[in-house]
Parts: C-alpha cells; structure tokens; sequence
C-alpha cells in the first residue's frame, strides 16, 4: 500500500513553498522551506527555537497569509489553563437556560466556548500558532500533548473533537524552560537563529527594496553590534526593517552620529537600555569588519 501524506498539500517542488513564504512577507531559507513543507505533508506540527526577535512567530502569519488562510493564535503565559487554551463552558447561559427549562441539556452546542485549540480543530483549513510555548507551565504543557499526538480534544460532558485533517501547526520557544521530550518527540524541529550580515541585508533589501546600499552595510554593523551589549531586549529582525524604513523615509544617505541618536527609538525599546546604548554611539557608527 503507498503511504499518503497526511497533509492537505501534495507539493514536491520547495520553490513553491517559497513562493507561499514570500507572498506572506517572509524571506526563508532552504532548510526552513524543507522543515514547513515536510511538517505540512506529514500533518506534523513545527517547533521553532531560538533568540527573540529572529523571525519564528513571523513564520505563522506569513503561512497564513501565503496560504489565504485564517491564523488562530494561542499566546502562551505562566498559569494559563484549559480554559484559555482548549474550551470554556458559558456558565451564564447555562444557568440560564435550566432557571427557563430544567429539562434542557446545558451542554448543548450552544454554551460551549471553544478557545484556540478547539477553534483550529474546528477549522482543519488554518494556521495554528501556540506562540511562547515556553513561557506555559508544564500543565498546559501536558495538555498539548493529546492535541499534538492526534489533532482532538476530550471534553467530558461531550466527547472526543478530532480534526478531519490536520490544521497546520507552528509552536515557538525562546527557551525561558526546557520543553519536555514527550512535546519535542510530537513535532519536526528547526532552530531559528540571528541571520548572518549576507542574509540579514538580503532581508532588508526584501523588505525594503529602495533602501540605499551606501547606508546597508552601516545600519547592519548597528543592529548586529547592539545585539552583542546584553541588552534586556537586543534588537530582532522587525527592529532592523523599522530602521531600514525610517532611514529611507526620511531620506538619510549617510549614517551619522545625529541619525543614530535620534532614531535609537526604531530599535532599541526599552529605558535601561537606552541609558546603556547612548553613551556607546560612536560605537554604532562604525561599519561591521
């Protein structure tokens, strides 16, 4: 019996998938095109790690939107339970509809209130995003597994919800913890690091074509050397692009100490860190050797 893939696509050809990437905004490079298609095709979710800022949530909605399709999105946080994850019941209603008829089934359709998980499993045809997966305690943790493993939900009072086809899945890590081996073994995995210089100008100029080169190589040596200063938070790739954006707006041909200082805002997002960066600006002036 030949194998068939699990996923809805049937797409031999990477170029094609960067072409989806591309149309969602995104630049990818071969492994990442290789890891989306494979997990697609397989019906496999993809877990992304690496720094914050380098790209990983951006992968989601640029599927999405390659794909016309709906991104579902689950922010993680420390405490958040099934019914922030999976589904709620509205107990209002509920009440409600038993003070009217006490022979009324208050878990009918009706008062069932699906949260991410169960929104994607109802809806096979989008993009599910469990963003900061990491930043969840190890209980919501242990929740996903089933999810992940079979693509359903148990729910009590009502049963087992299974997709009919698997929605396409991108978890993200910043690795605040270590994520268990039962959650790492359920999806394919790609580490999603800073881009070299090569790649990062090839970023930019994706993003913003008119960017004047004279200014690139300098701009670059800025972002890449603030991230080096153990900043609370360095600089990531929307940083980059926002800088490259502002200094073409405003028309800047040369990268100068007055452009840095005032602009420092485009990158570099927090008090502390400002106290830190501006005594340091000539530092930021020199291109990247």
């Amino acid at each position: 019996m030949t194998w068939q893939p699990k996923g809805v696509f049937s797409i031999i050809d990477n170029r094609v998938w960067s072409e989806i990437l591309r149309t969602g905004r995104y630049l990818p490079d071969a492994q990442m095109e290789l890891m989306v298609e494979l997990g697609v095709r397989m019906g496999r979710p993809l877990l992304l790690e690496g720094p914050s800022g380098s790209g990983k949530t951006a992968l989601a909605g640029a599927l999405a939107l390659g794909l016309q399709r709906p991104l579902i999105r689950l922010s993680c946080y420390e405490g958040m339970g099934a019914s922030e994850a999976l589904y709620d019941w509205n107990f209002h209603s509920q009440w409600a509809r038993l003070a009217q008829d006490r022979g009324s089934d208050p878990f009918a359709d009706e008062f069932l209130l699906a949260r991410p998980l169960l929104r994607a499993l109802q809806n096979p045809d989008s993009v599910l995003l469990i963003d900061e997966v990491d930043r969840a305690d190890a209980a919501l943790e242990a929740m996903l597994l089933e999810f992940l493993s079979e693509y359903q939900i148990s729910i009590p009072e009502r049963g087992t919800f299974k997709a009919s086809v698997p929605p396409i899945t991108v978890l993200t890590s910043n690795r605040q913890r270590p994520l268990s081996d039962a959650l790492r073994r359920r999806c394919l995995y790609l580490y999603v690091d800073w881009p070299d210089l090569q790649r990062e100008g090839e970023i930019v100029r994706f993003h913003v074509p008119d960017f004047p080169p004279s200014v690139l190589n300098h701009l670059l040596a800025s972002v890449r050397r603030l991230r080096t200063w153990n900043l609370i938070k360095p600089p990531g790739l929307s940083e980059t692009i926002d800088w490259a954006k502002g200094s073409l707006i405003k028309g800047v041909e040369e990268w100068s100490k007055e452009w840095v200082t005032q602009s420092l805002g485009l990158v570099v997002k927090d008090a502390l860190d400002l106290e830190r960066v501006v005594p340091r600006i000539d530092e930021l002036l020199a291109p990247e050797t």
